[in-house]
């Protein structure tokens, strides 16, 4: 009893969600509204629209932790209406909806409940959920304890119907599962670079793939479109920085004037500048409006100004391809994989971009590199060794087929982020990220999600993989 005492006490003294937000009035945290509706600690035969319809609840939806509506793959039904499957966003306030600019963003096009903590009208023409007088518990309580439990965390009945049989494999076993479904996937990928391939090359093919992955999952299509009009910008300026100007210009990414306030920037940006307006003619009809490019949630280093300074380099470097293919061929053990790689992809210091994070930013304390560890995982698996791999198998070159089957299967995991601890979550229970052994283990799940998940609805409603997964286990 004296240690539950401690304990107690202890877990008292840890910071949690305060109930209410200063400078708010009455109203709670976000965060906190966020956990209520996630876990669903409400009055659910009590739910009713704004105007009245009741609101049945089969599926809140799952945190998304990226750009975009608060819950993505909600299951909800509003009065007699069919089910409605889609997103839902979570406000404090109606207006919200506005202020915050979901009204123009078309990420929230497939919201279908507006949630709220309090109001009288909607302020948009979804249904409106507002919760102030709906919890099953007061407010206080529910920031005790709800406070300090993590929106990365799923509750228990929201784990999947495959959970429990994919835990009752070995490690082995779920990992021998996890292969065969990351062979599907890499597969996947090495068949689109081939079909590309045959309308563009197979080196136009390898800088597409490169310029997609630099792009991350917020910018995959404007990197994607600057890729494919490489042909249009071909011909190559003398050294990496006239290229940063051209892909800078033609991304939209070039701001129109200098900061008003005096920047380290300012000798980088009118040199660009300086290039730019001498070719700006000739590629107008390439220009990206700048509006494509996505922001919110970018980490400073992956910002597509910094990555097209990188993509630049890479461009102009008059022996990329075949310091690629060397390492390649190269004989090389599983653990020295990314740091090769990492090397041989890596440039010398920018003399802009190694000190600066944007075109805006300050000058850094110290020069960071223009590529990662992470991104160098990323590339290996989603475009390099995938690339190689069919080129090899359209060659009937089976030694090479080996090497980049097996360095696919020995490389180490990529670096964790929210679509992986969902997909954990949800299929095995666990937040833990050791429980996936490497990379093509975590593409693995990921496909699993594709072939299943995504074919299915939060409820796993006529889901046949729990079966699959039963059925291959008793065969082993």
């Amino acid at each position: 009893m004296v240690f539950t005492d401690f304990y107690a006490q202890r877990r008292n003294c840890v910071p949690s969600a305060t109930a209410f937000q200063e400078g708010h009035g009455s109203f709670p945290a976000e965060r906190l509204v966020q956990a209520i509706w996630q876990q669903q600690r409400l009055l659910r035969d009590r739910l009713r629209t704004l105007d009245g319809q009741p609101v049945r609840i089969l599926h809140p939806g799952f945190k998304n932790h990226g750009a975009g509506p608060d819950f993505h793959g909600a299951m909800i039904q509003i009065g007699s209406e069919p089910l409605r499957n889609g997103d839902i966003e979570v406000d404090l306030r109606p207006s919200g909806w506005q202020s915050h600019g979901h009204d123009r963003n078309p990420n929230f096009k497939n919201v279908i409940l507006h949630v709220i903590w309090e109001g009288e009208r909607p302020s948009t023409t979804l249904p409106t959920l507002a919760l102030q007088n709906l919890l099953d518990a007061p407010i206080a309580e529910l920031s005790t304890w709800l406070g300090r439990d993590s929106l990365n965390a799923l509750p228990e009945d929201m784990q999947g119907r495959c959970c429990a049989p994919l835990l009752d494999l070995s490690g082995d076993k779920l990992t021998e599962l996890l292969h065969q479904a990351a062979r599907i996937r890499w597969q996947s990928k090495a068949h689109q670079f081939q079909s590309r391939a045959r309308q563009v090359g197979w080196e136009q093919t390898l800088w597409e793939g490169l310029f997609r992955a630099l792009g991350y999952k917020q910018n995959i299509w404007p990197m994607q479109s600057l890729a494919e009009s490489q042909p249009h910008w071909l011909k190559l300026p003398a050294n990496s920085l006239d290229l940063q100007a051209r892909l800078l210009g033609i991304s939209g990414l070039l701001p129109a004037e200098l900061s008003p306030k005096r920047t380290s920037a300012d000798g980088y940006v009118r040199r660009v500048w300086d290039q730019w307006w001498r070719e700006q003619d000739e590629f107008s009809d390439y220009i990206l409006p700048r509006k494509l490019w996505c922001f919110h949630g970018l980490r400073p280093a992956n910002h597509p100004q910094r990555r097209l300074a990188l993509a630049a380099h890479w461009r102009t470097s008059k022996n990329f391809l075949s310091k690629l293919e060397t390492w390649f061929t190269a004989s090389l053990d599983k653990t020295e994989l990314v740091d090769s790689l990492l090397q041989t992809l890596q440039i010398e210091q920018d003399e802009f971009w190694s000190w600066h994070w944007t075109l805006r930013s300050t000058r850094l304390a110290k020069p960071q590199p223009l590529l990662g560890s992470a991104r160098v995982t990323d590339l290996a698996i989603n475009v390099i060794l995938p690339w190689f791999w069919i080129r090899a198998v359209e060659g009937k070159n089976e030694k090479l087929q080996r090497v980049a089957e097996e360095r696919y299967f020995a490389w180490p995991s990529a670096e964790d982020n929210s679509l992986f601890r969902l997909a954990r979550q949800r299929l095995l229970a666990s937040a833990t990220p050791k429980v996936l052994r490497g990379a093509a283990a975590q593409q693995g799940l990921l496909q699993i999600v594709r072939d299943f998940c995504d074919h299915s609805n939060a409820i796993c409603e006529n889901c046949q993989f729990p079966e699959l997964v039963r059925e291959w286990s008793a065969n082993k």
